[in-house]
């Protein structure tokens, strides 16, 4: 496959990135900084641009298969005013397929299930901020076309993949308050072969 992948220089994306070298597949990465890349790969095509660049994104979109963001929030809008660029160019370009990067605080909550759990006491978290971005984002994916999937994993400490994790469809595992970076990339990663979470938010913990 040829894959995109945004936010390559980020936890999870740069081990996203492995993984699918792994497997030869061709990997195109768009980075604002292509230095930070420290793979030498014939199969990763490393483009410098930024996603708030439409001509950076569909110079990005061409001959590509499938989309992976796991673009971080870093404390901007950066997600939410990217996504309607990333989709117009994957429509544009008949890519239908994006999986992206969550957080638990998008799943529904299972106190206050007409709720999302960073809106109710299920979440611990005492900042919202970044949770109301990835928010924006899965309304945003709702109103496209695509085959969305948003993963979504709840407290990222760097760890080493156990590679026995739970996943619940719109919820987080009952009791799960940790899923390292490296099993969240490989999950993120496999599910590139899998129709299984189309249109769906993923909740992913131990």
């Amino acid at each position: 496959m040829n894959i995109l992948i945004l936010g390559a220089t980020g936890r999870v994306g740069c081990q996203i990135v492995t993984f699918a070298l792994r497997d030869i597949h061709h990997v195109t990465a768009l980075v604002r900084t292509p230095e930070k890349i420290q793979i030498n790969n014939e199969n990763l095509t490393i483009l410098q641009g930024n996603v708030l660049n439409k001509d950076d994104i569909v110079r990005a979109m061409r001959e590509i298969d499938v989309v992976i963001s796991a673009l971080n929030t870093d404390g901007t809008t950066t997600l939410s005013d990217s996504m309607p660029l990333i989709i117009e160019a994957m429509e544009n370009e008949g890519i239908k397929r994006i999986i992206t990067i969550g957080t638990a605080g998008i799943l529904q909550s299972r106190t206050s299930p007409n709720t999302l759990r960073y809106q109710s006491s299920e979440s611990k978290r005492k900042s919202v901020r970044a949770a109301k971005e990835h928010h924006k984002v899965y309304d945003i994916l709702k109103q496209s076309t695509l085959e969305w999937t948003i993963v979504c994993p709840t407290y990222l400490p760097d760890g080493k993949s156990v590679g026995d994790y739970r996943v619940d469809r719109n919820f987080l595992p009952e009791g799960g308050v940790e899923i390292s970076v490296s099993d969240t990339a490989e999950f993120t990663y496999n599910l590139i072969k899998s129709n299984d979470y189309i249109q769906s938010r993923v909740g992913i913990a131990y």
